[in-house]
């Protein structure tokens, strides 16, 4: 069959093509409908197919990482408790509001108790937090380095939490040879139910 008895086909008559003819023709048909099918359909499939297979090692680490910690949940939440406890541990060190003149006292008469003289004992305005006020104290006191070194330990030992700041040792008085200290501290109160709310207002601002 040759090229010129092709051209003479006539589809309306398609059941009376040679054999080669129709052979040709149902080859071309399914090819085109495959061709279709794969351009309006497959194509389509198999980019969603692509993009799945590339994401699936980021959703294997994600499976594994979360596997992980499942895995370990009971030990975050021991680790929680323990937290907790620390923390309620640490908060009951901070003086409430009607021990912040007993713990001024203190950090005083430790002062006075390590053979210092005060010059400068000057709390200032709260701070306020989250939960918590700051108090910083400005003192200014006279002694030499051994008294300095026991006032310090002192303090770091009281029960309640004070935190020393802003150390500088200067020449205090010339005729005893005394030296002048002039420290920050900082002592911090927890507020009560009523103040918790506005205290975290406060800090916002």
């Amino acid at each position: 069959m040759n090229l010129s008895e092709l051209n003479e086909l006539d589809f309306s008559e398609v059941g009376d093509w040679p054999i080669v003819a129709k052979a040709i023709a149902v080859i071309l048909l399914c090819a085109s409908v495959a061709g279709g099918g794969y351009w309006f359909f497959t194509k389509d499939k198999l980019l969603q197919l692509d993009e799945l297979e590339n994401k699936e090692p980021e959703l294997k680490a994600t499976f594994e990482a979360k596997q992980k910690k499942a895995a370990n949940l009971e030990a975050y939440e021991k680790q929680m408790e323990e937290m907790k406890l620390s923390f309620g541990a640490m908060l009951r060190q901070l003086p409430s509001k009607t021990e912040v003149a007993d713990l001024l006292v203190d950090v005083s008469q430790t002062g006075l108790s390590s053979g210092l003289e005060f010059e400068l004992f000057k709390p200032s305005s709260e701070i306020p937090a989250d939960f918590y006020a700051e108090l910083p104290i400005q003192i200014r006191v006279l002694g030499d380095y051994h008294q300095f070194g026991e006032f310090v330990s002192k303090v770091a030992a009281l029960p309640r939490i004070v935190t020393l700041h802003d150390f500088s040792i200067e020449g205090g008085k010339k005729e005893t040879g005394e030296l002048a200290m002039n420290i920050t501290a900082k002592t911090y109160r927890y507020f009560d139910e009523g103040e918790v709310v506005t205290g975290q207002k406060r800090g916002r601002k």
